[in-house]
């Protein structure tokens, strides 16, 4: 793809579209809302609703951080990215521990998640460079 005005890439609305930390977190962001999903079937409400903010709001810090004016600004943003990732971390475990996930769905979330923060606190390091 070409660039355009500004450095953009043609196509790409939102300069938070080439992250991976943000790709990373839309793709653990959709395994947390079928997680959701099913809490709903279950009639498990408050789970369900505790889940599903959480789980967008890695992405929704990340996208909405790369619109700061400065890279102190972002970092913050990013920091709130990460402690979601610790909060959905925590909901993984529990649900496993209640019989809501199993063990397997467990560890590859928990895994996941790892990553995630490893990669937001490598992004923020490059912040302030």
């Amino acid at each position: 793809m070409g660039h355009g005005a500004g450095g953009k890439i043609a196509g790409k609305l939102f300069r938070f579209q080439d992250f991976e930390i943000w790709k990373k977190a839309i793709e653990i962001g959709n395994k947390l809302l079928d997680i959701a999903d099913d809490m709903e079937k279950r009639r498990l409400y408050r789970f369900a609703e505790q889940i599903r903010g959480a789980s967008l709001s890695i992405s929704n810090n990340i996208s909405e951080g790369s619109g700061s004016s400065s890279n102190k600004e972002f970092a913050n943003f990013l920091n709130i990215a990460k402690r979601s990732a610790f909060e959905n971390a925590n909901m993984v475990i529990v649900f496993e521990k209640r019989g809501l996930i199993t063990s397997k769905a467990k560890d590859e979330l928990l895994k996941e998640l790892e990553e995630e923060c490893k990669m937001i606190s490598g992004f923020i390091r490059s912040l302030k460079k």
